[in-house]
């Protein structure tokens, strides 16, 4: 099928040609029952999936005028991606098809080769020629970036924050949403204001773990217990003691404050007003969100480069809110990590390794974002770290 002039077609209508018609319709009637999941599940569904429906929201004449500097941003790539399609030979144009197929599917996303084509605009920028060598080769890295006679291989890799998190948001949001409405009944039959502190020893993953949890939450409260516990889980009901200020608007802010950023709460209000109950879940064990993105580095390191040039792994760390990834930062974890990955006898071949989130990719301002467009380290240990032709690609960056 013909892909038309990325020049003069719609970013968007170019794009969805790319893909097929069928493919396209196909995935937005999906996503749009995701989006009626239920109230936390599809907001969730929505920012996950916020690249496609940015691109559909972009056929739309009167929308794409309206476009934000974000929503530019994704249909800026999405050109890209057409022009990349026109410019490669049969073979490596079918399997960047498979590619966008691929994120097109399920839970997946389009956000890994976003990754890609962003990493490819970055380097370019900062004058190197690029090449995409993972589609075009078969290479096991994805591009390969000249300065100044100077090669270096770049693997492009995206990471869930979720493999990090002992208690998964999307667990956690499935379990709300079910939960709901059974707490707006019985609020209505006990007004007042409620705590239910819960305890996950071990974390909170999948469906079946939810489930078991929902029933035993709507058991404590149907035989009016005030705990309940086990192995996996223990649940404490208490009042909910609020001053006039934290009443309301003021509290989420009150109750973050109180739990701390690695809490997972949820606020129920009862139908007839001045009636809540909050749930506030955490886990035995703290996140490990960094930790996920110096084992994926570390997987990469091994499969992914050759050792023939100096290597650059570029991690994108996805489903983090602008909290959490200052956080990351701002508390150094994601920072200790990899630089003590960079001193392992498995980094001999990485060069610099750098971590970017959507807050880079969409254009966020600092400190919501790193101001050089990613977070990035440079290996002492390596001998090519200090070469003037690929400083711009490994100068360490914050």
């Amino acid at each position: 099928m013909p892909l038309g002039d990325p020049d003069t077609a719609p970013a968007s209508t170019a794009f969805v040609r790319l893909v097929g018609d069928r493919a396209w319709s196909n995935r937005l009637a999906d996503l749009a029952q995701r989006a009626q999941s239920g109230p936390l599940s599809g907001r969730a569904a929505q920012q996950r999936h916020a690249l496609e429906f940015a691109l559909a929201r972009a056929a739309d004449p009167h929308a794409a005028a309206k476009a934000g500097p974000a929503e530019r941003r994704v249909l800026a790539f999405a050109q890209d991606a057409v022009r990349l399609a026109q410019s490669l030979p049969a073979g490596p144009r079918a399997r960047l098809r498979a590619l966008l197929a691929e994120g097109l599917t399920g839970e997946a996303t389009l956000i890994p080769l976003w990754h890609l084509l962003r990493s490819a605009a970055l380097y370019r920028a900062r004058g190197f020629d690029v090449e995409f060598a993972g589609l075009a080769e078969e290479a096991p890295f994805d591009l390969r970036i000249t300065r100044a006679g100077m090669v270096a291989e770049v693997v492009c890799e995206t990471v869930s924050a979720e493999e990090g998190r002992p208690v998964h948001r999307g667990d956690w949001y499935g379990l709300v949403d079910r939960v709901h409405p059974e707490l707006q009944t019985w609020l209505a039959a006990h007004p007042g204001r409620y705590l239910l502190k819960v305890t996950l020893p071990e974390g909170l993953s999948g469906p079946d773990q939810a489930a078991e949890l929902q029933s035993r939450i709507i058991g404590l409260l149907a035989a009016q217990k005030r705990q309940d516990s086990s192995a996996d889980a223990v649940l404490k009901l208490d009042p909910l003691v609020l001053a006039g200020a934290q009443v309301g608007a003021g509290l989420p802010r009150h109750l973050r404050a109180q739990f701390g950023p690695e809490a997972h709460l949820a606020v129920t209000a009862g139908p007839s007003g001045g009636s809540v109950f909050v749930m506030a879940a955490r886990s035995g064990r703290e996140n490990a969100v960094a930790d996920a993105v110096v084992a994926r580095m570390r997987n990469a390191a091994r499969d992914r480069l050759t050792g023939a040039v100096p290597g650059i792994l570029s991690v994108f760390v996805e489903d983090l809110d602008r909290a959490e990834w200052r956080s990351l930062r701002e508390t150094l974890q994601l920072e200790g990590a990899v630089r003590r990955f960079l001193t392992e006898p498995g980094a001999r071949r990485v060069v610099a390794a750098a971590c970017a989130s959507r807050m880079e990719m969409f254009g966020m301002a600092p400190p919501d974002a790193v101001a050089d467009g990613e977070l990035r380290f440079r290996n002492p240990g390596h001998p090519a770290g200090k070469l003037p032709a690929l400083a711009p690609a490994v100068t360490s960056v914050g």
